[in-house]
């Protein structure tokens, strides 16, 4: 039996969440499967991948072929390198320790990558919200001077026209 490793689709409409599965290659895809492995949610930033590593490990050993998406889960969990290093072991390339080493340090890299993505998402967050309250924080001053000076008490000029005109017809009138 050809068997895959792949994504049955959960949620609803515009919010997908995924199962990794391994199932019969010629059922549907929503359908009968033999073994469940995890779950993938891409909804998350970064996306949430919860995944039985020995599990998916065993599948690809015994020889079950993952999907285009269901390999990019595995390799970004490390289990494609790990059944890479595991061929290098049977090969005689190296000894099993070495090997372990090996994933040892590309799982360290691998989770210092994601917390700084994390950190960085979190930072820009901050920055967001600091820029939108100081721009709040703008226009509500703008607003006030707004309201303060249409609200003032209107100061009519006391016009010095009046009493010159005023005084123009009185020297006109006695001129006369």
């Amino acid at each position: 039996m050809a068997t895959k490793i792949r994504l049955q689709r959960f949620g609803k409409k515009g919010k997908p969440f995924y199962h990794v599965v391994v199932a019969d290659s010629r059922a549907p895809r929503d359908g009968k499967f033999i073994e469940r492995l995890g779950s993938y949610n891409p909804n998350t930033n970064p996306a949430t991948i919860d995944l039985n590593f020995d599990k998916a490990l065993d599948w690809l050993t015994k020889g079950a072929q993952p999907t285009d998406t269901a390999r990019a889960i595995l390799s970004y969990k490390g289990v494609l390198y790990k059944k890479h290093l595991l061929g290098g072991v049977k090969k005689g390339a190296f000894d099993e320790a070495t090997a372990e080493s090996r994933f040892q340090d590309w799982l360290k890299g691998k989770e210092e990558k994601i917390e700084g993505k994390k950190d960085s998402l979190s930072k820009s967050k901050e920055e967001v919200k600091k820029a939108a309250l100081a721009a709040e924080a703008k226009k509500k001053e703008e607003r006030a001077a707004a309201l303060a000076a249409k609200n003032a008490p209107v100061e009519e000029p006391a016009s010095e026209e009046a009493p010159e005109n005023a005084s123009d017809g009185e020297e006109t009138t006695s001129a006369e």
